[in-house]
């Protein structure tokens, strides 16, 4: 009887099926998280290049039809995406504004030379780990990055 008290066997698999779920939250966690911080930066990137850009003035030729010039807004949105092409931006995400040389407000659009552009990209990213979701509303995280920068005037 009392070896039958004493025995060990099966405690390795206890341990196991006590350890192994917060093993699995913890790993599936980090890489939530890592892909979160990831969507971030690569957002961020691409509102950096993309108000770049737009700073210039430059035309970027239209990808479907390479005789035209995309507009301005779409130039923007496509230079975006091309910095940022593992994510899907739809058009929805992204304001322009401007604030006019020596004004004091924003202004709705893309602006023109000497003022001052910004661009601002709102996007959601969907967890994936189920024990973390229901921290966040509807299992998304929102984030919103901007940038403002001086449109240069046109070389003469």
């Amino acid at each position: 009887m009392h070896a039958h008290l004493r025995s060990e066997r099966g405690n390795s698999m206890i341990e196991t099926a006590l350890i192994l779920p917060l093993l699995l939250l913890l790993t599936f966690s980090i890489v939530d998280f890592a892909s979160l911080f990831y969507a971030y930066l690569a957002i961020e990137n691409g509102v950096s290049q993309a108000t770049r850009l737009a700073i210039t003035g430059a035309a970027v030729a239209d990808p479907s039809n390479p005789s035209q010039s995309l507009s301005r807004q779409d130039a923007i949105m496509y230079t975006f995406r091309q910095a940022t092409p593992t994510l899907t931006i739809p058009d929805s995400a992204f304001s322009f504004a401007h604030m006019p040389a020596g004004g004091t407000s924003w202004v709705a659009g893309v602006g023109g030379p000497g003022d001052v552009e910004k661009v601002t990209v709102t996007y959601s990213w969907s967890l994936l780990t189920p024990v973390i979701r229901p921290f966040f509303q509807n299992g998304q995280f929102t984030m919103q990055v901007e940038s403002a920068m001086k449109n240069e005037n046109q070389f003469q």
